[in-house]
């Protein structure tokens, strides 16, 4: 990507507008980032670029690197600008804040060039590699826990003198071209909402490696650090009216700007390879173990998100401000955070839960993020055993309380079925969208048929208190609606 002056890239840019007062020709690429999307942009490259402003990381700036069809507008929009674009913190009362973010100074496109990305992976520079690949891009088997050889595009990447088309195939040759040349291996660093998604990571690419060349598979177990990291910021998709909002309140012309929420939370784990930039210098938690904070993150504000996202679209809800400001779900949450998540976490050092708590709610409610019901509600087979089965799991183990964990699971199942309260179609988006809405179909003559998937939900089936509580939701739902069995639950348990 060619870096030209930033009036020609964001051609309208009022003096005012934050931007770089770095010299982006002085920066040079240490980082090499696969899945340059919104949350990226709102988190990594903006923690990165919040260095070069205070004058350090100028070796540290970031590489994109796209695999997906989809990934070729970001690559042209990113190649317009030169990489920059404008970050907006939406606050609750209404204030906007935007800033030009520089820390992107160049952007590859695989499917065009391979095996340029290899070089630049390659390249003694590259010190730190990250990953926002999504929680179903690592290959992981959810039943098994292990590295699924079946995964798109494996089989391609194994074929002797075949050009990588996976960022299996693309880091693993990468690895394999600086073990050949005796370089140092690079930090894998996973972004993604996943428990342990450093462990995930090392679990993917090892395997991979191992069905390809054994002794590269044991070189990378032992010498490739794959750090846990803990990510946290509500970054809705972009849409034309966010462009235009940018046209007219500030005047910038933005290809994709990105907006975001005003909280932003990163903790990382200090194991590095080749260095790393002093991201403690600019608000990152550097901590030894990620777990208690993941965990906390994952089962309180992401199954939260689940908690709401099905209850609200039966309920005709469109966005999630409007369902967390609507006292009964407030009130279903708060039950579903204090009686069942937090009781399975262990303390988090320096964490005050109950702030915690509250302030997850006063995020959910902000009417400026426009954060969509349909975007929590996709991709829910690769959610809802991660984030709100293990709550089952951990409550049935102490004997504590699940009928709201047991109601939302039941919530994503009548969701499955495809059709709203008002008989209007759901888009259901998910990549086993076949397979969950085939169940869902046949769950009113056997209300079990969809739980009874032990990839998704493990033994939950075998517990008589769980497939009670979860029956129970299952027909409320269907028989009375969303509205009336989060009344039903809040009146019986609050």
């Amino acid at each position: 990507m060619k870096r030209r002056r930033e009036p020609e890239t964001l051609p309208v840019l009022p003096g005012a507008i934050p931007r770089p007062t770095y010299d982006r020709s002085r920066l040079s690429v240490g980082i090499v980032h696969f899945g340059v999307g919104g949350f990226h942009r709102a988190h990594q490259a903006m923690y990165l670029d919040r260095l070069m402003n205070a004058g350090s990381a100028y070796d540290w700036a970031i590489c994109g690197v796209g695999v997906m069809e989809s990934d070729r507008l970001m690559r042209s929009a990113l190649f317009a600008q030169g990489g920059l674009y404008t970050l907006t913190e939406k606050h609750p009362d209404g204030q906007y804040t935007p800033r030009v973010i520089g820390s992107i100074i160049d952007y590859l496109y695989a499917p065009h060039n391979p095996a340029a990305v290899i070089d630049r992976l390659a390249d003694e520079t590259t010190r730190v590699v990250s990953l926002t690949v999504t929680e179903g891009g690592y290959g992981i088997d959810d039943t098994t826990g292990e590295f699924d050889p079946a995964t798109e595009g494996v089989a391609h990447d194994l074929e002797a003198n075949a050009a990588p088309e996976t960022i299996f195939g693309l880091i693993t040759n990468a690895l394999a071209l600086r073990r050949q040349r005796g370089q140092a291996p690079f930090t894998v660093v996973s972004s993604d909402n996943l428990p342990g998604n450093g462990r995930l990571a090392r679990t993917a690419f090892t395997a991979f490696a191992q069905l390809r060349d054994p002794e590269l598979a044991d070189w990378i177990e032992r010498e490739v650090p794959f750090p846990n990291s803990m990510v946290d910021r509500i970054t809705p998709a972009t849409t034309d009216a966010d462009r235009e909002l940018l046209r007219q309140r500030f005047g910038i012309d933005d290809r994709w700007p990105v907006v975001c929420e005003p909280f932003v939370q990163w903790v990382l784990e200090d194991t590095f390879s080749c260095g790393r930039p002093r991201f403690e210098d600019v608000g990152v938690q550097i901590v030894d173990d990620v777990e208690p904070y993941e965990l906390m993150k994952l089962r309180l504000l992401n199954g939260s998100h689940q908690g709401l996202a099905y209850f609200a679209r039966l309920c005709g809800y469109e966005f999630v401000h409007e369902a967390a400001r609507d006292p009964l779900f407030r009130s279903f949450l708060r039950g579903y955070m204090n009686e069942e998540a937090t009781p399975t976490l262990d303390p988090v050092p320096g964490v005050d839960l109950d702030d915690y708590k509250r302030t997850l709610i006063e995020r959910f409610s902000n009417p400026e993020i426009r954060d969509t019901i349909a975007r929590l509600s996709a991709e829910s087979s690769d959610r809802i055993p991660k984030w709100v089965a293990p709550v089952a799991h951990g409550q049935l183990a102490r004997d504590g309380q699940l009928v709201r964990c047991a109601a939302i699971i039941a919530s994503w199942a009548r969701y499955a079925e495809g059709i709203d309260e008002q008989g209007a179609s759901i888009d259901v988006v998910d990549r086993r969208r076949e397979r969950v809405m085939e169940l869902a179909s046949h769950q009113r003559e056997d209300p079990l048929a969809f739980l009874a998937q032990p990839d998704l939900f493990g033994d939950l089936i075998e517990h008589r208190r769980f497939v009670e509580a979860y029956r129970s939701a299952l027909i409320s739902l269907q028989e009375h609606g969303a509205r009336a069995t989060l009344q039903t639950i809040v009146d019986r348990y609050d």
